[in-house]
């Protein structure tokens, strides 16, 4: 048999030629145009793998992937802004900016308005002896399926609302709408609202059917704000106040939502038996 003769380099080549396309072979990738380094699809099609957006090394090679902002990032610029909502609510109402002008003409055009019996019984879904049954049921739901980090880090979450709440009402000392009293920002009962029903749902919601996975947050959700609803309207908080509790309380559950998201796809991942 005769042996199919190779190319001989010479001692001027810059380099190793580039390999030759054979009849009946596909490349996987080949050399981008212009000797750009950038690969490509040997069909002319665009890659669809990171590796198509990698920038070119020192050496004319692919360089490294550009790196994806993860859901730790995610997390926390979101509880970033939820903080800094915060903020500016806290500092508007203690400076009686335009915002707690605005804040105190809203709240006069609708306390007393609806059914008085509705608009307590609203009120009452953020007493502690309402919202806090909710989350006790679900952070035992959650230890008998096998949960231990997150039932523990509800319990922590809803032992620090009194912690927060408490200092910031004595500090900021904002009258409420039908007494002359001060400590109503932020709102208590929107707050134990808030992360009862918010942390109750995050514990409950892995376990359920997939197409029933969305009913414990719209719950949550509805609750808090029917709570909120019903305090502006009895005339116990002002909106701002309620407000307040909401941006407070939600960057607080989330690092329970990214516990349980991390916790989801670790037993995604784990194979099964």
């Amino acid at each position: 048999m005769r042996e199919t003769p190779r190319p001989q380099g010479t001692a001027g080549d810059a380099g190793p030629e580039l390999p030759q396309r054979r009849p009946g072979r596909a490349f996987a990738h080949t050399a981008g145009a212009s000797g750009s380094g950038t690969p490509h699809r040997s069909d002319g099609r665009s890659p669809q793998t990171p590796r198509g957006v990698r920038q070119t090394g020192p050496t004319g090679r692919p360089g490294t992937t550009p790196p994806v902002p993860g859901r730790p990032a995610l997390f926390l610029s979101l509880a970033l802004s939820l903080l800094a909502l915060f903020g500016l609510t806290a500092w508007q109402v203690a400076a009686g900016g335009p915002l707690r002008a605005l804040d105190e003409r809203a709240d006069r055009a609708v306390v007393g308005h609806g059914p008085a019996r509705l608009t307590e019984f609203l009120a009452d879904l953020g007493n502690m002896q309402v919202a806090l049954p909710v989350l006790g049921c679900a952070i035992i739901w959650a230890l008998v399926r096998g949960a231990r980090r997150e039932p523990l880090h509800a319990a922590l979450i809803m032992g620090a609302v009194p912690l927060l709440i408490v200092p910031l009402k004595a500090l900021i000392a904002r009258p409420g709408p039908l007494t002359d009293a001060t400590g109503y920002f932020p709102s208590g009962h929107a707050a134990t609202a808030a992360v009862a029903y918010g942390a109750a749902a995050l514990l409950v919601a892995p376990y359920a059917r997939r197409s029933w996975s969305w009913v414990m947050p719209v719950a949550a959700v509805l609750l808090t704000t029917a709570t909120g609803i019903g305090l502006v309207l009895r005339g116990y908080h002002w909106p701002l106040d309620v407000l307040g509790s909401w941006f407070l309380c939600g960057a607080v559950l989330l690092p329970l939502g990214l516990s349980r998201r991390s916790r989801r796809r670790s037993s995604s991942r784990t194979p099964r038996c």
